[in-house]
């Protein structure tokens, strides 16, 4: 890993940002690829009950995820500060007790997800029919928590040192791995969701070894030891400080999508199934606009630590850009190209037909959750991840509860459930980038 570091903090910001970048689209992309190979292998192969079962699930595992992706982010922030202010002893300890961290969080949400799963399902009013089989999925599923979290402080540690390729290519191995899987369990071994759970779970154990076995074999000061692996108390607050925060918001954003999730289980099974085919397009979008947000902590990580202030404000300036940019591009593909997409998931037209519904709307809305997303990464590489996430509750997930029990409950339409996601992100946008620019001008760099 030590020769593919970068230094962040000279050269185009465009530039580098978009090399960095593609990388992390790629890797994501990738990462969204295990649920979609789930779902697709299940819908072509197992029958509609199936794969209603493991849709029903995406809102719940997406919760969990959440919460250790932001976990991760902690982890990308302070590494890249203190790489880019040269403080090499910090950067040792940060990097170590990270992993600690981690292996603890992923521990949590395995436990978390192992006994109270069930209990979620059923407070989300998942249809009967769908129920065992959605129980089923997400407790072979959540056995790969751990491996997750591993994955995750990995990826985090090599981004904020510029390093993009090395996650690629072992999610990319893991990726072709649990496809096979998926194929082999569920047509040859005729396992179903257990399947396509017991694969995902796999090949997130293998991604994890992979990249925990580069950062042991690198070499050099920043080398994974075990004899470095101590809880330092200082580092292990910073941590919690910015990474807590962020993963509490991704999990707090998928408590309110929970809600719309309820009010997608209000309609039938075909609906359900529609949605749960069609909101593969939300992670194939937020994951990939979501690289930029990642390439923005990175940048302005360096660039806070090497005190160049201008180049800090011009880091957030280019990812929103750049994620707003994706967003929208991506966003209008699916519109045009909607029914060929379900096709991967489904062969029911009416499916076909429900999860359309959900792509004309969501289409021309991606684009403009860059707004809020870009804001909340560049408050946090400042080191502000409270406000933040304070703002998006009160905005995005309160928002959200109020318009599923006030404007859903009285159209009682699909539309004017979807419509929900463009204004929550529209004024939760508005107050985060008024918030930015007031930590921005007050923060000290340099």
């Amino acid at each position: 890993m030590k020769e593919d570091r970068q230094d962040l903090t000279t050269g185009s910001i465009w530039g580098k940002m978009l090399l960095f970048s593609i990388p992390l689209v790629l890797t994501n992309f990738l990462q969204v690829l295990f649920n979609m190979a789930d779902i697709a292998v299940i819908g072509q192969f197992a029958g509609s009950l199936s794969l209603g079962a493991v849709g029903s699930t995406t809102t719940l595992v997406t919760l969990f995820t959440g919460f250790l992706i932001g976990m991760g982010g902690g982890t990308n922030v302070l590494v890249a500060r203190f790489f880019g202010a040269k403080d090499k002893e910090s950067t040792i300890k940060t990097i170590h007790t990270a992993l600690l961290v981690s292996m603890v969080a992923g521990m949590i949400v395995l436990i978390f997800g192992l006994l109270f799963s069930k209990g979620i399902l059923e407070l989300l009013n998942t249809k009967e029919e769908l129920l065992d089989g959605a129980v089923l999925y997400i407790r072979i599923y959540f056995l790969g928590m751990p491996a997750m979290a591993l994955y995750n402080f990995g990826n985090a540690v090599c981004s904020a040192f510029g390093d993009t390729k090395k996650p690629l290519y072992y999610l990319g191995a893991a990726g072709i791995v649990n496809i096979v899987l998926n194929l082999f369990f569920v047509i040859v071994c005729k396992m179903d969701v257990a399947g396509v759970a017991a694969a995902s779970i796999i090949s997130q154990y293998l991604s994890a070894f992979l990249i925990l076995r580069a950062l042991v074999k690198v070499g050099g000061d920043y080398a994974l030891r075990l004899s470095k692996l101590r809880f330092d108390k200082r580092m292990a607050g910073y941590l919690i400080q910015i990474g807590l925060p962020a993963g509490l918001q991704n999990g707090i954003f998928q408590v309110a999508n929970l809600f719309i999730q309820a009010g997608v289980n209000t309609f039938d099974a075909t609906m359900v199934a529609g949605n749960s085919a069609a909101a593969n397009a939300d992670a194939l979008l937020y994951d990939s606009m979501a690289a930029f947000y990642t390439a923005c902590g990175s940048f302005m990580g360096q660039n806070y630590g090497a005190g160049k202030r201008k180049r800090v404000r011009n880091s957030y300036l280019v990812s929103l850009a750049y994620s707003f940019g994706i967003g929208t591009i991506g966003g209008i593909a699916l519109v045009i190209f909607g029914r060929q997409f379900l096709g991967l998931f489904t062969n029911d037209p009416a499916v076909v037909d429900a999860g359309m519904k959900r792509l004309t709307i969501m289409g021309f809305s991606y684009g403009f959750s860059a707004f809020m997303d870009s804001a909340i990464a560049a408050s946090r590489a400042l080191g502000k991840s409270v406000i933040p996430t304070v703002i998006v509750i009160i905005g995005s997930c309160i928002f959200r509860m109020v318009w599923v029990n006030t404007v859903f409950a009285y159209f009682k339409t699909i539309p004017s459930l979807y419509l929900l996601y463009i204004f929550s992100w529209g004024i939760t946008a508005v107050v985060e980038i008024i918030y930015w620019v007031h930590v921005y001008r007050n923060t000290k760099i340099g």
